[in-house]
């Protein structure tokens, strides 16, 4: 019978290259690193010590060694809804900093769709026809000088900041804690964001995105989703925007109240909007931003990459060094704060 290897493992469960596997191994001598992309063998969960994953996970009975989770995901509120994300001694970190540059020109992309009223546009060439008033139907003003307020200042607002001030916008910021240090911690994709916090001419408290929005003529929403941010973007927030501004959501559906922007948008209360994400998803065919014409929907994806796991994994790989190093892991999640 052969001998049974003593060593803890290290489970990938995701679909990254032959080079970047052979990294982790290197990287990890003392551990058995192996690859499953099609599914974990309820066998192998027992000596398993760090798994990288998309969304498969474990129960707690079935891996009572394991230590760490490295999630492909930025977002913590799905894992810990999960039994496991439960379990306080497991640290959890994501892949949150890989998103900033996809996403972060999906919102300028948004930005730049409603300003110029592509929506419009589309649905005028579905019927061969322009409008007698065409100059002034569409009338596009430059983003130059206009003022986007950006609430939750991580990687993806960060980067998007640079954008913005890159095309001469005024930008403006909300975050959970304004008196803290503006350095940015965690994955940073090398020349991206604003690391020492310098873009935004103001900075908003979270209890404050009301008096951030009416200054702006973009209100963008990058948090994530926890307590404190759930329907953060209410009827309160919604009547303090401007009726000429637009608003955009790539973070999570349920930090607005989505019953009070279908009102706001049916009822002309601001210009339009820019929605990747919902409260259910799929979005039900029933719900009525379908028929919207002021609005663009997209189904969750301004954060995909054709090699989303390879560069989650290039996340996985500096982390795994800190592991093997005993040193503090980068995007940890704080259980105090819910990200």
């Amino acid at each position: 019978m052969a001998e049974t290897d003593p060593k803890p493992r290290i489970v990938v469960k995701s679909t990254i290259s032959d080079a970047l596997f052979q990294q982790l191994r290197d990287l990890a001598p003392d551990y058995r690193v192996e690859r499953y992309p099609d599914g974990v063998p309820d066998n192998i969960w027992a000596e398993t010590e760090v798994l990288f994953t998309g969304r498969t996970v474990p129960t707690p009975e079935q891996a009572p060694r394991l230590r760490w989770i490295q999630l492909a995901s930025a977002g913590f509120d799905w894992m810990l809804k999960n039994p496991i994300g439960q379990v306080p001694e497991i640290e959890i970190t994501s892949s949150s900093g890989m998103h900033a540059t996809p996403i972060a020109e999906y919102c300028l992309g948004m930005m730049l769709a409603l300003n110029l009223k592509l929506p419009l546009m589309l649905d005028l060439k579905r019927k061969s026809e322009w409008p007698k008033n065409h100059p002034s139907a569409f009338g596009p003003a430059p983003l130059r000088g206009k003022t986007v307020g950006i609430i939750g200042y991580g990687s993806i607002g960060r980067e998007l900041a640079r954008l913005c001030d890159a095309l001469g916008m005024t930008v403006l910021a909300a975050k959970r804690d304004v008196m803290k240090p503006e350095a940015r911690e965690g994955w940073i994709e090398p020349g991206t964001g604003d690391p020492l916090g310098e873009i935004p001419t103001r900075l908003y408290p979270g209890q404050a995105v009301a008096t951030m929005a009416k200054d702006c003529d973009f209100l963008v929403m990058t948090a994530p989703l926890t307590g404190d941010t759930r329907h953060m973007i209410d009827m309160a927030v919604l009547n303090a925007m401007k009726s000429t501004a637009f608003f955009i959501n790539i973070a999570r559906g349920d930090v607005v109240d989505e019953v009070a922007l279908i009102h706001a948008l049916q009822h002309d209360d601001i210009a339009g909007a820019a929605l990747d994400v919902f409260a259910e998803e799929p979005l039900p065919l029933t719900n009525p931003l379908w028929g919207m014409s002021n609005i663009i929907i997209s189904p969750h994806v301004s954060g995909d990459l054709p090699d989303y796991f390879e560069r989650a994994g290039r996340v996985f790989a500096e982390n795994l060094r800190r592991y093997v190093e005993k040193r503090p892991l980068i995007n940890l999640l704080d259980r105090v704060k819910g990200y």
